[in-house]
């Protein structure tokens, strides 16, 4: 069984690669895709289809385990295995799997309503634990399957169904909470930039750990146009800070912008680059232990700039992982070694023997 070793994605070292080359077609079901019309749900089906030959997997060793909304249609629309499991749990479902199956290359498919309101508790764990998944978090800032309820992430005032006279919440950032619960991958993309969404996917699949990729996702329907200031050809350049491993942080037309990190404080602020000149701009390191910066750089997504948010890759680090160790305990209890006796703690005390 010819396995990841050497291949461009070490996060999937132990799980069989395909005997053939595939295409997108090979990673599409029969089923017919049913969002509603203009969905960016589309958008990001499509990107993944076209991505996951390159992992150059076999189809029965991928998995796809989602939660309950819009988004939770997702592996009914892959030829792989999947599961629709339950409201908030896929990270705990998918959890099982990665520990118990190290041949799978396990993904999670969730929505903002899914993933931080009553699946939150999952998902923080999921992540501090660093168990080898890639979970893809689409964002609409609203409840999209139950018809347009203010979700975990509106912008407070948000007029609703269930906030008619506008939410009073603070909405999370789940960047922040992602960084804040000491995940090793944590990045941001958006559904209609098909070759960045690509690169991020890339880049998560190829992470050994919990990857965590919020999607801008757009909801025509409930929330139409809640990340148009990112897309408009008017707007995009000021509205998106790309963030790029090694590189000072520049942004809009004519790179104009910069972000400059307070030396006290350690806040970080956008600037006009003339007024305080290139070298004093900050240079973005995905790979630094300590979060800090890359929480910093997070903030500036929050109420009062959310038509101003960084994309790309915040942090990338290696730390083992959760399945790896609890699988090299397991060997040992079966060895029977010092305190991992598992012999001894299954007999340990009273025993019955049932006939």
């Amino acid at each position: 069984m010819t396995q990841q070793t050497d291949l461009p994605f070490p996060g999937l070292r132990d799980v069989p690669v395909a005997d053939t080359a595939q295409t997108r077609k090979d990673f599409a079901s029969d089923q017919e895709v049913r969002w509603c019309p203009g969905c960016g749900d589309y958008a990001v089906l499509a990107a993944v289809q076209s991505f996951l030959p390159e992992l150059g997997l076999k189809r029965e060793n991928i998995a796809f385990v989602s939660g309950i909304g819009c988004a939770a249609r997702f592996p009914y629309y892959l030829d792989t295995f999947g599961m629709h499991s339950i409201h908030g749990r896929a990270p705990a479902i998918a959890t099982g799997l990665a520990v118990a199956r190290p041949d799978l290359s396990v993904w999670v498919v969730t929505g903002d309503g899914d993933a931080l309101s009553i699946g939150g508790n999952h998902l923080i764990h999921t992540l501090r634990r660093n168990i080898n998944m890639t979970i893809l978090l689409f964002n609409n800032r609203i409840y999209g399957l139950t018809k347009g309820q203010y979700s975990p992430t509106s912008e407070t005032g948000k007029v609703t169904k269930s906030t008619p006279m506008g939410s009073v919440d603070t909405p999370f950032n789940p960047v922040s909470l992602a960084l804040g619960a000491e995940a090793t991958f944590v990045a941001r993309t958006i559904d209609s930039d098909r070759k960045h969404l690509t690169s991020v996917l890339r880049a998560a699949a190829a992470h050994r750990g919990t990857s965590l990729v919020e999607i801008y996702q757009n909801c025509p329907i409930f929330n139409d146009g809640a990340f148009e200031a990112f897309k408009d050809h008017e707007t995009r350049d000021d509205a998106i800070v790309p963030l790029v491993h090694g590189e000072r942080v520049r942004f809009g037309v004519g790179h104009r912008l910069g972000v400059v990190r307070d030396a006290v404080t350690g806040a970080f602020d956008v600037v006009p680059v003339a007024e305080v000149g290139v070298e004093a701009l900050h240079v973005h390191d995905a790979h630094a232990e300590e979060p800090a910066a890359a929480f910093g750089l997070s903030r500036l997504t929050m109420p009062g700039h959310l038509d101003r948010a960084p994309i790309g890759i915040f942090r990338q680090v290696e730390r083992p992982t959760y399945d790896d160790l609890a699988r090299q305990q397991v060997a040992t209890a079966v060895q029977g070694q010092g305190a991992g006796d598992l012999h001894a703690l299954l007999h340990a005390g009273d025993i019955w023997s049932v006939t």
